[in-house]
This record gives C-alpha cells, structure tokens and sequence, in this order.
C-alpha cells in the first residue's frame, strides 16, 4: 500500500506508469478470484484505493496546472 506523501513526490508519469501496473495487477486478481485461485482478497480493496490515490493527485495536479 502506498502513502500519498510518497506518491506526491512522484512525476506525473511516474504515477501514469505505476497506474497501468495497478491496473493489470488489477484485472490479473480478477482472473484469478474467478478461477478460484485467489488466496489474498484483501489486495482488491488495496489495489482498489491506491488507484484512487493515484487518480486523485493526478487530478489535483491537473486542475493547478
């Protein structure tokens, strides 16, 4: 899990970068919650809220700009 203050010291490319990556960690839990193999089904809410971390300071960061 990320804290916001090490994700505002990131560039906005940084953050876009480390969006993709949550999200295919994102859709890869997916698959495996439906297969049956998930063992760790916190990470969705984790995944789920550090994406929304994300959106927001990049949000933020548009609307200063």
């Amino acid at each position: 899990m990320s804290k916001t203050a090490d994700l505002r010291q990131k560039s906005d490319d940084e953050l876009k970068d480390q969006l993709i990556d949550w999200r295919k960690e994102q859709f890869n839990l997916r698959f495996q919650a439906a297969s049956g193999q998930l063992e760790n089904t916190a990470r969705f809410r984790e995944l789920r809220r550090d994406i929304a971390r994300i959106k927001t300071l990049l949000n933020e960061r548009k609307a200063t700009a």
